[in-house]
């Protein structure tokens, strides 16, 4: 099993302090399915919405630090309240989503709960936020140095040019030159140049 469901009170470990009985009253409020999962490269967290059968679901990455789960809870709890709002009339992204969401966040930020690198992050990814929880280059930045344990993995920008690096599923590329907001990077095995966000990442590989 990929997910664990969290009992209600042990959710207190996985966020900061003072957050966990504001986050909780809208989760027994929405009748809210939360789990915890094993980390998910492709995603942070996930919602599905009630049906005649089923509660609101919600899963989030336990392997993310305090501050990174919270925002992405946050993130995934927009979804369901534009879905109790506008049901499924509206993009999962849209206009009616960014502005929940705005307001959803700006309520935590008020009480003060992020550290003022994170709070200025923020108050950034505001103005337009992302359709993935923490995808602003900026925000992923400062929340990585919240991190506890990195298992030795660090962002493609932090590397130098040449440098050999393995990603996740075990390919090993070269890092070439910055295009734009992308480095080209060349795969070893075939040769053939992918684009790689700055911090995306990876494992180094000493050649």
């Amino acid at each position: 099993m990929s997910r664990k469901e969290a009992p209600i009170h042990y959710l207190q470990t996985y966020l900061p302090p003072d957050t966990y009985e504001p986050v909780l009253q809208y989760l027994h409020f929405y009748n809210v399915h939360l789990t915890v999962a094993r980390e998910r490269k492709s995603i942070l967290g996930d919602y599905r919405h009630k049906t005649h059968r089923d509660n609101h679901r919600i899963s989030v990455n336990g392997n993310l630090n305090s501050f990174a789960f919270l925002i992405t809870l946050l993130h995934e709890l927009a979804h369901l309240l534009t879905f109790e709002k506008f049901g499924n009339k509206v993009q999962s992204h849209g206009r009616e989503w960014k502005l929940i969401y705005s307001k959803f966040l700006e309520q935590f930020l008020q009480n003060k709960i992020f550290p003022n690198d994170i709070e200025q992050a923020l108050l950034h990814s505001l103005k337009n936020p992302a359709a993935s929880s923490c995808a602003e280059d900026g925000l992923i930045r400062v929340l990585k140095k919240y991190d506890k344990n990195t298992n030795g993995y660090r962002f493609i920008e932090e590397l130098t040019e040449k440098s050999l690096f393995r990603t996740e599923d075990g390919r090993v590329f070269q890092k070439g030159k910055k295009l734009r907001k992308r480095f080209s990077c060349k795969e070893l095995n075939s040769g053939r140049i992918f684009l790689f966000s700055p911090v995306y990442e990876v494992e180094i590989v000493i050649d």
